[in-house]
C-alpha cells in the first residue's frame, strides 16, 4: 500500500465531509464519529458532488437526486444510482490523515 498524506483531522469534523485532490481525482473524506473514510466524491447516478450532501450516520447523501452511498463500502444504500462509488484504505497518523489510491 501506498497512503499518501492529503490533509489533517481538524479539517474534517464528525458528521462532515471534505474533498481532496488526491492522484488527479477528488476525494471526499467523511468523518463518522471519530471514524475516517475515503470515496470518490462524484455521484454514478448524475456526476454530482457528494461532499455538497449530508452524512447521515455511515451514509452520504448526493444533494441532486438523493442518492445515498455507504461510506465504508460504496455501496448504494438509496436509489436513484444503482453503481457503487470507490472507496479508499484511510489511515491516520498523529494528526495526518492519509488515503491509499492504489
Amino acid at each position: 500500500m501506498a497512503f499518501t498524506i492529503i490533509g489533517k483531522l481538524m479539517e474534517v469534523p464528525p458528521g462532515t465531509a471534505k474533498v481532496y485532490e488526491a492522484g488527479g481525482r477528488e476525494v471526499a473524506v467523511c468523518n463518522v464519529d471519530g471514524q475516517f473514510y475515503a470515496i470518490d466524491n462524484v455521484c454514478t447516478h448524475d456526476e454530482g458532488s457528494l461532499d455538497q450532501g449530508e452524512v447521515v450516520g455511515y451514509e452520504i447523501e448526493c444533494p441532486r437526486h438523493g442518492a445515498r452511498f455507504d461510506v465504508r463500502s460504496g455501496e448504494v444504500t438509496e436509489l436513484p444510482a444503482v453503481l457503487p462509488v470507490d472507496t479508499f484504505p484511510v489511515r491516520l497518523n498523529g494528526d495526518d490523515i492519509e488515503i491509499d489510491l492504489r
